[in-house]
């Protein structure tokens, strides 16, 4: 088993470490893609005409994908909050309330994960990290540092779990359940995994951290 087959691709499994990007400071990224349109002309010819769109969630994708096999990485996971088509890749339809993607993978038998909520689009943030990617792996081109000590900053840590706090807390994906109703839930499970009823400190700190997470994200919204 490796070491990130406990991640899942759906819904987001956000690093443990990594700090989030509050709602009301995400921007909207610039990343396009070409799409060439064919056109029939009068005269029976046909004309084309080139232009750029917003990229999609599988374009993105695939950029992701190329850049993860020319770094030379292994196991690749992108894990989002986007629904999951049948090849395991996200779909490209809709937007979540948490549009960030994380990328675990192996590099040289390490852990490695990369992860990005910077934009309001799920496609902007998985092109930011295949972008990234790209970046990194000029290192080598200049012979000043290599792609290892580039790396070295990313290594990956347990995914936080707590992160995922509606399944903490027993709320469906995508819902919007009100403070005090967060508030409920903690209590409860805190009946259950205080070390005073039978429960340990590390339950009771993850349950800590996924009522953080519930409030930051419902306060912000």
């Amino acid at each position: 088993m490796s070491e990130h087959e406990s991640i899942p691709r759906f819904p987001l499994e956000w690093p443990i470490g990594w700090t989030r990007t509050p709602r009301s400071r995400r921007q909207r990224a610039t990343f396009r893609s070409k799409k060439v349109d064919l056109y029939a002309q009068s005269d029976g010819t046909h004309a084309t005409i080139r232009r750029e769109t917003p990229i999609s969630v599988f374009v993105a994708t695939q950029r992701l994908e190329r850049q993860i096999k020319m770094l030379g990485g292994t196991r690749p996971i992108l894990s989002t909050n986007v629904g999951l088509r049948l090849d395991g890749r996200p779909r490209s339809v809709g937007e979540p309330h948490d549009p960030g993607a994380a990328l675990y993978f192996s590099f040289k038998s390490r852990a490695t994960v990369f992860a990005c909520d910077r934009y309001d689009r799920v496609s902007d943030n998985i092109a930011a990290i295949a972008a990234h990617i790209d970046a990194l792996r000029r290192v080598d081109r200049y012979g000043v540092g290599t792609i290892e000590q580039a790396l070295a900053g990313y290594k990956a840590l347990p995914a936080d779990t707590a992160a995922n706090w509606r399944a903490v807390f027993g709320f469906q994906v995508g819902s919007m359940p009100s403070i005090e109703q967060i508030t409920t839930a903690y209590r409860e499970a805190a009946r259950q995994r205080h070390p005073d009823f039978g429960g340990t400190e590390i339950e009771m700190a993850h349950l800590n951290r996924a009522r953080e997470y519930a409030l930051k994200e419902l306060e912000g919204s």
